[in-house]
């Protein structure tokens, strides 16, 4: 039966009318435009209840005194020959069609598959949300967390305070300091290590040379009473 499964799979796969494993078009998505009370699309169902209710809290916090909008999506894995440029470029459209819609707002999107993300804003963000800064919160902001064991909420909650405060009209806080590994803790915690080996070592030898004579007299002497 087994067999049989994975020959129809292969077939299928062969004949290209296997299921996309997961592969999420822009028409797989839920129907947006500005104005609306949806600020986050989980799509690969990877971000926390708590992280999602804070970042609808904080998105609708900025709407509501900048006027700009700040939405994320997130999907588990790109159509097949689709890019991350490609997919936010199409969902940017679909979801604000003309100039006037797509002015006030701002678009992260993020596969979960390749960790690649994408921003796509209006033109009336453009001079405050400038290239150096969307660049900045991609391959810093929001890859460190992806890169330390795709840390899907941190990279959305850093990328979203970031982004919020420079949307605010507050000066870019730049991306959160890199997280170092310390040297002397290492080495602390690998002698830790050993001694407690050593120290575990000399408890077993200790009750060794305590049990095995006395098991060596017991054998020979035999047990008392008898």
């Amino acid at each position: 039966m087994k067999k049989l499964l994975i020959l129809l799979i292969s077939c299928l796969i062969l004949l290209g009318i296997a299921p996309k494993a997961n592969a999420t078009g822009v028409y797989d998505l839920p129907s947006l435009d500005a104005g609306a009370q949806t600020w986050i699309v989980d799509q690969a169902d990877v971000i926390s209840l708590a992280s999602e209710s804070k970042l609808n809290k904080d998105l609708k916090q900025l709407a509501d005194q900048s006027g700009k909008e700040l939405r994320f999506v997130v999907i588990r894995r790109l159509d097949y020959g689709e890019t991350i440029d490609s997919f936010a470029d199409k969902l940017f459209q679909t979801w604000y069609p003309t100039p006037e819609a797509q002015a006030d707002n701002v678009l992260v999107v993020l596969d979960t598959l390749t960790n690649s993300s994408a921003i796509r804003q209006g033109a009336e963000i453009d001079p405050i949300l400038t290239k150096a800064i969307t660049t900045s919160v991609i391959n810093e902001t929001m890859r460190e967390p992806l890169k330390d064991g795709a840390k899907y909420n941190q990279a959305l909650i850093d990328a979203s305070q970031r982004l919020g405060a420079v949307l605010s009209g507050a000066a870019d806080p730049g991306p959160p300091e890199a997280r170092t590994v310390s040297i002397e803790s290492t080495f602390t915690s690998a002698e830790e290590t050993d001694d407690n080996s050593a120290t575990l070592w000399v408890i077993v030898l200790l009750v060794l040379a305590t049990a095995i004579p006395m098991a060596t007299y017991f054998w020979y002497v035999g047990l008392p009473g008898k």
